[in-house]
């Protein structure tokens, strides 16, 4: 159960690129199955310049969404609080203060602070690493979810905001190790210009047939040959 869980957050480190105070703060009420294409959750990140916390939302992207999907119906119920509370902790400390355990009723959990979290990743890194990189620290995650998805094609903006940076200076740090390919992403950015421009063409080419009802027959030819270049262009693939 608690490997378990400290799997679940080392990954989910990795996926969205959370602070680890972040990640032990959030609880099952600040789940949103529903936000965005696969969830979002709640976390108060770090404010800016000192200004303390500021709450801002995390993505779970697709492979996150699973993960949390089974932790939250295989594993979190065996904890010993209410995992029916919202304000319990997404994940709980094993450890139940005697005062509360001798209650013997079901109360909202205490969350693993995040020096348990760092120590269970660390002892993970000795046991299982044999790389360069042995001491894993989230961190490093956060780090490598940056660099990963940039050079997955994330835009500098868009890893910003995954991380929940303040200013682009401070994500250019972290994409220190980045290799970068101007070739790749150039070729990735026209398919998504293409993808978006899609709907526009349509709807553009709607208008056009509605011109076309009014042009004299010396002019149909050339207004059906660029309906069928604008209609070919919306559906090229990426």
């Amino acid at each position: 159960m608690i490997a378990r869980r400290d799997y679940v957050m080392g990954k989910l480190t990795y996926i969205s690129g959370v602070r680890a105070a972040e990640l032990c703060g959030v609880t099952i009420g600040d789940l949103h199955w529903e936000a965005g294409q696969w969830g979002r959750f709640l976390v108060n990140g770090k404010g800016a310049r000192g200004s303390g916390p500021r709450p801002r939302e995390a993505y779970m992207f697709e492979e996150g969404r699973a993960l949390l999907w089974w932790w939250m119906e295989d594993v979190r119920g065996d904890f010993p609080d209410d995992p029916d509370d919202p304000n319990a902790p997404l994940f709980p400390s094993e450890r139940i203060p005697r005062a509360v355990s001798a209650l013997n009723v079901a109360t909202p959990g205490i969350a693993v602070t995040p020096s348990t979290f760092r120590r269970a990743l660390s002892i993970a890194g000795q046991r299982f690493l044999t790389g360069p990189v042995q001491h894993l620290h989230p961190h490093l995650l956060r780090h490598a979810a940056a660099t990963h998805n940039y050079e997955r094609g994330m835009s500098l903006w868009e890893v910003q905001k995954m991380l929940g940076h303040d200013r682009p200076t401070t994500t250019v740090s972290y994409l220190a190790t980045a290799h970068a390919d101007p070739e790749k992403t150039s070729l990735a950015a026209a398919g998504r210009a293409v993808q978006l421009s899609g709907v526009t063409l349509c709807s553009q080419t709607c208008a056009l047939s509605k011109v076309g009802a009014y042009l004299p027959d010396r002019y149909l030819g050339v207004f059906r040959h660029v309906s069928h270049v604008r209609c070919t262009a919306s559906v090229l693939p990426a």
